[in-house]
């Protein structure tokens, strides 16, 4: 049996053991200051995805400050998504920082030390559409966090048992990471951060 290889993104969540029964109804409220910082990160990312789209086709590379700063906004954003939305996988408040943290939800990416000079124009539109057709129907858009979708859905569900029940289901929690997983691979591909096609699949 042939074994999976991991992908170069990692997008991980340790679902808190202790969570309220109410706290999600206030995170929308909780969460406002970050999304006002990464309201402004996010057109920071594109502006330096565009850079970087320069530099990779004139030198192969792309600059590591860039790149160390553009995985920082993808792990701010997900670790607020953990905390809200796309996952509520913990009650604790997500830090201000693009940095890694102690915090129960992490992304990392695996700096490439070449990347194709011909894939950076094709493979942010052309070669991603199968992935953003999925996207589309997991979370309402070609982006983490997007609203709507299949996983909204599964997040509200464990909501209400979470309401009423004081637990989250373990096999919707496995499903919204895995969907959140794809997500943010499919953005780092089409951010132009890895050549490797990401995996049609939830698992790492």
């Amino acid at each position: 049996m042939a074994t999976q290889s991991v992908y170069p993104v990692s997008v991980e969540g340790e679902l808190s053991e202790e969570l309220s029964r109410w706290l999600w109804l206030v995170k929308w409220i909780l969460i406002i200051p970050h999304i006002v910082v990464l309201l402004f990160l996010w057109i920071a990312f594109i502006a330096i995805t565009v850079v970087a789209f320069f530099a990779i086709v004139f030198t192969g590379r792309y600059p590591r400050g860039m790149f160390g700063f553009n995985v920082g906004v993808l792990r701010w954003t997900w670790r607020v998504g953990f905390y809200s939305y796309s996952a509520l996988g913990t009650d604790r408040y997500p830090p201000f920082s693009l940095e890694s943290r102690d915090y129960p939800a992490n992304l990392e990416v695996d700096y490439p030390e070449r990347l194709s000079r011909g894939l950076v124009f094709v493979k942010w539109w052309l070669l991603a559409i199968p992935h953003y057709i999925v996207m589309t129907f997991l979370s309402g858009g070609a982006g983490p966090r997007t609203g709507g979708g299949l996983t909204s859905v599964l997040v509200l569900f464990a909501a209400v048992v979470l309401l009423f029940k004081g637990r989250y289901p373990q096999d919707i929690y496995d499903l919204v990471i895995g969907f959140n997983r794809w997500s943010f691979r499919v953005v780092a591909y089409a951010a132009l951060m890895r050549d490797e096609y990401p995996p049609f699949r939830l698992s790492p």
